[in-house]
């Protein structure tokens, strides 16, 4: 029987986690490892400087009072009766596409257990309202079985964006789409000033790679993108080779 941990950013009581777990629920024992409440855009920041809680909130089901990357480190080091065979990040409640995907607890979730050299993927439902998250919980439950069968190579990831309908599935690269950072000031009741972050990311004139996330999605496609947890830039490595040998003490080449 297949061991499956899940995770999410949105909290372990989001609809996204607990339609995932069903689905999944035919492939293997399920364990949800989630935060208490929602911890978006936390990419993978690790509590180091308070107190980890932890509580099971039902058969199968644990909250925990830290990020995504917390929960996976406590499921595989301490909770877990035994290693996980996949570990499984969503569903999240909007995509998680282009340069995005570095914010995103989402798919921190999911790099932290292939950090671990455990097969991982994490998936969005792409939708920013009528979140219907069955159609992606079925489309996460035939992907978890073809990675069950045939393992991701370890350091390798994929990042899943599922449209409410699709016709299809594309593999896609990262989308390199421009974000405007919008900064909202206002004043709370005593005269203070504070500080909203949002995002504006409908920039007119932006080229896209036919081949990108954003495009497959925008097209009614699920966007399957494989990403890599080593971020060496080997051709830069390449070009920095070619500098002056006064920079370096010791010059040893690099091997992917």
């Amino acid at each position: 029987m297949a061991e499956i941990l899940l995770t999410n950013d949105d909290g372990v009581h989001s609809p996204g986690i607990l339609i995932l777990a069903e689905a999944l629920s035919r492939l293997g024992r399920v364990t949800a490892v989630a935060p208490d409440r929602e911890r978006s855009a936390t990419s993978q920041s690790l509590t180091l400087h308070d107190p980890i809680r932890c509580e099971a909130v039902a058969d199968g089901r644990y909250s925990v009072s830290g990020t995504p990357t917390d929960c996976v480190i406590l499921a595989i080091h301490h909770l877990l009766p035994a290693r996980p065979d996949l570990v499984v990040s969503g569903i999240n409640r909007g995509p998680n596409l282009g340069k995005d995907i570095g914010y995103s607890g989402t798919v921190a979730g999911a790099v932290e257990g292939a950090n671990h050299d455990i097969p991982s993927f994490a998936i969005s439902l792409a939708a920013w309202s009528e979140f219907r998250f069955e159609p992606a919980a079925q489309f996460a439950a035939s992907l978890a079985e073809k990675i069950l069968e045939a393992p991701l190579p370890q350091g390798s990831i994929l990042n899943v964006n599922v449209p409410p309908t699709f016709k299809g599935v594309r593999i896609t690269c990262q989308g390199k789409r421009n974000i405007r950072n919008l900064i909202v000031e206002s004043k709370d009741p005593r005269g203070r000033k504070y500080f909203w972050l949002d995002q504006d990311l409908n920039l007119p004139g932006t080229e896209e790679n036919p081949a990108s996330d954003y495009l497959a999605v925008a097209e009614g496609y699920v966007s399957l993108t494989p990403l890599r947890i080593d971020r060496t830039n080997y051709d830069l490595a390449e070009l920095m080779a070619n500098w002056p040998a006064s920079l370096f003490k010791e010059a040893i080449p690099l091997t992917q």
